[in-house]
């Protein structure tokens, strides 16, 4: 069983950054693949970034050079440090890790992008 929980989440003005940490249980957290969904309002959800075990990173375009992802195994932990926020980019972003053929997902947190 793995549980996810997200934190860091906030309201930001445009051009400001807000950082997302993911803490995430159960063991051998350091060969699987964590990533970053979002959902805004009427919207499907949508990936954002994804870093596998060996630290390799992939960015949806609409984020790629302002948002970045990172791990900490030891701690356990992903981060999504992101940058110049613009107001589009206002949504719930979830955590998440596939293992086993099953899907793992925290509950969200919430990110505003408003002046």
């Amino acid at each position: 069983q793995v549980q996810l929980v997200e934190s860091g989440g906030g309201l930001v003005q445009p051009g400001g950054s807000l950082r997302l940490s993911c803490a995430a249980s159960g063991t051998f957290f350091s060969i699987y693949t964590m990533a970053w969904y979002r959902q805004a309002p009427g919207k499907q959800r949508e990936l954002v970034a994804s870093i596998t075990g060996g630290s390799v990173t992939n960015y949806a375009a609409s984020v790629k050079g302002r948002f970045t992802l990172s791990r900490d195994n030891a701690k356990q932990a992903v981060y999504l440090q992101m940058n110049s926020l613009k107001p589009e980019d206002t949504a719930v972003y979830y955590c998440n890790t596939v293992r086993g053929g099953k899907e793992y997902w925290g509950r969200g947190t919430q990110v505003t992008v408003a002046s």
